[in-house]
C-alpha cells in the first residue's frame, strides 16, 4: 500500500473543507486508487462506498462532509475509472466485488457498511453475496435492481440507450480543464447543484495534456462493465442479499428528465422481497444529485451512520 498526496483535490475543494488521504491498494493487474476520509476516532465504524459507471471515488465528497468524521469513509477508483484507468481486466461487476474485498483486506477494515451509486450499488449487491462476511450494513442508492436487457442492440447502443452522454463523453477531448467544467455545467442534471464538491469530483476524470484533455474511464471497461450489470447472477444479486437494506431512488433520471430509472411501477415488477430490500424515493432529486446535491447528500449520510451504528444520526 502506497500513500500519496491529492493535490489535486485540495485545489477544487473549498478552503474550509478537509482533503482525503489517496492510498494505493495492490490487486490483479496493479494498484487500485482508493480515497480515506478518516474519522475522528480511530476506533469509528466504516463505510467502503462505490461509486457509478464514469465516475471516481471523489463522487462521494458531500457526503463526506456531512459524515463529518464521525466514521471513516473509504471511496475507491474502481478498476478502469480516475486514478485506477490504467489497471487492466478483467472487468465486469464480479471483479470489482473482489477488488472490494481485497481492499477491505488490505487496508484492514473490518466489517464495513457498503454502499454504492448507480452501477456502484450493482457492486455493491453483488460484493455482499460474493463476500458476505465483510458486511456489517449496506445501502443502495439509485441503482443495484435491474431488469432484463432489450434484444438486438450491439453493446454500445445498449449503454449509450441507458447511460446516454456519459457514453459519448468518454471518446472526447478537451483544450482545458475550463472545457470540461462548461462542458459539466450545461449538463441539465447539473444546472442547480454546482459546488466546489461537484467540481473537484469531474476534474478527477481528467487525463491527459493540454489540449488534448479527456476521461479517464476505459471505454472497454464501461462497456464490459454496463453489459455485465443488465444481466446474470448481477441482475439477481438484489435477490440474494445476506441483511435487509435500504434502496434510495432517485425522482429523476440522468438528464433530470421527470421519469428516472425507478418508480413504483418498475420496483413492483422487479418482484423485490420487502424482508430484504426496502424502496424510499427520494423526491426533488436525479440521478446524480440523489449524491452530489446537498440534500440528497445529507440523506445519503444519514442513511449510513444509521448502518454504522452511530448513536445520532441526525443531519
Amino acid at each position: 500500500m502506497r500513500r500519496t498526496t491529492n493535490d489535486d483535490v485540495s485545489r477544487h475543494l473549498a478552503a474550509d473543507e478537509a482533503s482525503p488521504e489517496e492510498l494505493r491498494v495492490p490487486v490483479p493487474g496493479g494498484e487500485l486508487a482508493v480515497l480515506r476520509w478518516p474519522a475522528a476516532s480511530p476506533g469509528a465504524p466504516v463505510v467502503l462506498a462505490l461509486h457509478g459507471i464514469t465516475a471516481n471515488g471523489l463522487s462521494w465528497s458531500r457526503v463526506a462532509h456531512h459524515l463529518a468524521g464521525r466514521v471513516t469513509l473509504v471511496a475507491p477508483d474502481l478498476r478502469g475509472r480516475g486514478r485506477s484507468g490504467t489497471l487492466s481486466g478483467p472487468y465486469g461487476i464480479s471483479a470489482h466485488a473482489d477488488d472490494m474485498a481485497a481492499v477491505v483486506e488490505t487496508l484492514g477494515l473490518g466489517r464495513v457498511v457498503l454502499t454504492g451509486h448507480s452501477m456502484g450499488a450493482f457492486t455493491a449487491a453483488l460484493t455482499a453475496v460474493r463476500h458476505p462476511g465483510l458486511l456489517s450494513g449496506l445501502l443502495l442508492v439509485d441503482g443495484g435492481v435491474g431488469f432484463p436487457a432489450p434484444t438486438g442492440l450491439d453493446p454500445d447502443e445498449l449503454i449509450t440507450a441507458v447511460i446516454g452522454p456519459a457514453m459519448r463523453r468518454l471518446s472526447m477531448t478537451f483544450p482545458d480543464r475550463d472545457a470540461y467544467r462548461a462542458f459539466w455545467q450545461g449538463h441539465p442534471a447539473f444546472a442547480e447543484a454546482w459546488s466546489p464538491w461537484v467540481d473537484a469530483y469531474i476534474q478527477r476524470d481528467l487525463v491527459g495534456e493540454e489540449p488534448e484533455l479527456r476521461s479517464s474511464c476505459r471505454i472497454e471497461a464501461v462497456r464490459v462493465d454496463g453489459v455485465d450489470q443488465l444481466g446474470g447472477q448481477v441482475l439477481g444479486a438484489v435477490h440474494q442479499l445476506p441483511l435487509p437494506t435500504v434502496l434510495l431512488w432517485a425522482e429523476r433520471g440522468l438528464m433530470d428528465e421527470p421519469q428516472g430509472l425507478y418508480d413504483e411501477q418498475r420496483l413492483a415488477a422487479a418482484g423485490l422481497d420487502p424482508r430484504l430490500v426496502r424502496p424510499e424515493r427520494v423526491p426533488g432529486v436525479n440521478h446524480y444529485t440523489i449524491l452530489v446535491g446537498d440534500a440528497g447528500a445529507r440523506l445519503i449520510a444519514r442513511h449510513l451512520l444509521a448502518e454504522a451504528g452511530v448513536g445520532d444520526a441526525e443531519l
